[in-house]
C-alpha cells in the first residue's frame, strides 16, 4: 500500500512538473514580439516589399544580424555574409574587385551593396532571384562563397542558446529550420536603409550644396539620371554599358538567367548611392576608382549588338564635368549608415 502511495504520489508530482512547464512554454510562446515599422525615408517610393509574410520585429533583426556576422554559416567557419558584406563599404566588398570565398576561391562577381533592398525587384547582377529569402539562400550554399548546407549549420548553432531562444521568440518553434535562418537574414538585410547623405541633408533644406556639387548635379541629371534616377540612383533595370567581355571569367550576365541573346551582356544597373566607398566597381570589379568609372562612359564604351543605345557613342563630358560629377557622386555617401552601430556585429 505504501509503495502503490509513492507511486501516486510521484505520478502527481510528474502531472504538476509537466502542467507547470506547458504554462511556461505557453507564456513564453504567446510573449508579444517587438514588431518595428518598415523604414520608408522621405522623399521614397512605396517600397516592393513589406515584410507581410515575414513580421519585422527587434527580435528577428537582432537574430539575423547575429546570423549575417556568424563565420559558422561557412563551411570553413570563416567567411561569413560580412566577409563580402563589409559596412564600410555600404556593405559591398571594401577594395575588392571580386570577393574571397570558401576553399581559396573567388566569387564571379563584385558582392552588390546591400541596402535599400526592399525597393528591388530583383537581386544579384543577373536578378536571377527575386526575393531576399532566396538570394540568401544561394551564396551559403555557393561553393565559391560559404559551401556549407543548411545541416551543417544548424548543428553547428544548435547548442547555442541564445540562438536558440531567438529563434524560439521569432518563429515560435523549438526546432531551428533552414527557412527561419533565411527569414532572420531577410529581416536584417532587408532593414538596411542608406538615406541621410549630403544629398539628402539638400533636399530636406539641410545643407547647401558647393558650387562643384551643384554643378556636378546638374551633369548628373543631364547625363545620369535616365538609369539612376532619383532618390533610389537606380531604375533597377538590366543594361549592356559597353564592357568588354573578361575572357577570363567569360560572364555574359542575365543571358546566362534568361537564356535571349538579347541579354547578352547586360547587368543590372547599380545605385549611385555610397559609391564612393563602394569600390571595386562594375559587375566584376574591373575599375579600382570612380574615375575609372567616369572616364569608362566619356572615352571606354565598346559596341555590340546589345549595347544600350543610350551609350552609343559615349557620354560627351569635359574634364571639368567629369570632376564636377565625382564630387556629386561623394554628396551621396550616407556616413551614417557606414557606422551605425544598429548595423555593426553584435
Amino acid at each position: 500500500m505504501k509503495k502503490l502511495f509513492v507511486i501516486a504520489g510521484i505520478s502527481v508530482l510528474v502531472s504538476l512538473l509537466t502542467w507547470i512547464i506547458s504554462a511556461c512554454n505557453k507564456e513564453q510562446n504567446t510573449k508579444q514580439l517587438a514588431l518595428m515599422q518598415q523604414e520608408i525615408p522621405n522623399g521614397f517610393p512605396a517600397p516592393l516589399y513589406t515584410f507581410q509574410d515575414n513580421p519585422l520585429s527587434r527580435e528577428g533583426f537582432e537574430l539575423g544580424r547575429k546570423l549575417f556576422y556568424d563565420g559558422r554559416l561557412s563551411i570553413d567557419n570563416e567567411h561569413p555574409c560580412s566577409s563580402c558584406h563589409q559596412q564600410i563599404a555600404g556593405f559591398g566588398t571594401f577594395e575588392h574587385d571580386r570577393s574571397h570565398g570558401v576553399n581559396n576561391t573567388h566569387t564571379l562577381r563584385n558582392a552588390p551593396v546591400l541596402f535599400n533592398l526592399a525597393w528591388s525587384s530583383s537581386l544579384h547582377w543577373d536578378g536571377a532571384f527575386s526575393s531576399l529569402v532566396d538570394e540568401a539562400a544561394q551564396p551559403i550554399h555557393g561553393s565559391h562563397e560559404m559551401g556549407e548546407t543548411y545541416a551543417g549549420i544548424i548543428n553547428k548553432i544548435n547548442d547555442d542558446k541564445e540562438y536558440r531562444e531567438l529563434f524560439r521568440q521569432v518563429f515560435r518553434s523549438t526546432f531551428i529550420r533552414p527557412e527561419y535562418i533565411l527569414k532572420a537574414l531577410q529581416q536584417f538585410t532587408g532593414s538596411l536603409i542608406s538615406a541621410n547623405s549630403k544629398y539628402d541633408k539638400y533636399k530636406r533644406g539641410e545643407y547647401i550644396f558647393t558650387p562643384q556639387e551643384n554643378a556636378g548635379y546638374i551633369i548628373y541629371q543631364a547625363k545620369c539620371s535616365s538609369c539612376h534616377p532619383e532618390p533610389l540612383f537606380t531604375d533597377y533595370s538590366f543594361r549592356n554599358i559597353g564592357l568588354p567581355v573578361d575572357p577570363f571569367l567569360n560572364d555574359f550576365g542575365r543571358m546566362m538567367i534568361t537564356g535571349n541573346t538579347s541579354d547578352s551582356l547586360k547587368f543590372k544597373v547599380p545605385t549611385l548611392r555610397n559609391s564612393n566607398v563602394s569600390s571595386n566597381y562594375m559587375h566584376d570589379g574591373r575599375f579600382g576608382t570612380l574615375g575609372q568609372v567616369i572616364n569608362h562612359y566619356r572615352t571606354g564604351v565598346q559596341p555590340s549588338a546589345t549595347l544600350d543605345p543610350s551609350l552609343a557613342g559615349g557620354i560627351s563630358m569635359t574634364n571639368t564635368d567629369a570632376n564636377n560629377l565625382f564630387q556629386f557622386l561623394k554628396a551621396l555617401t550616407d556616413s551614417s549608415f557606414l557606422t551605425d552601430t544598429r548595423y555593426k556585429k553584435p
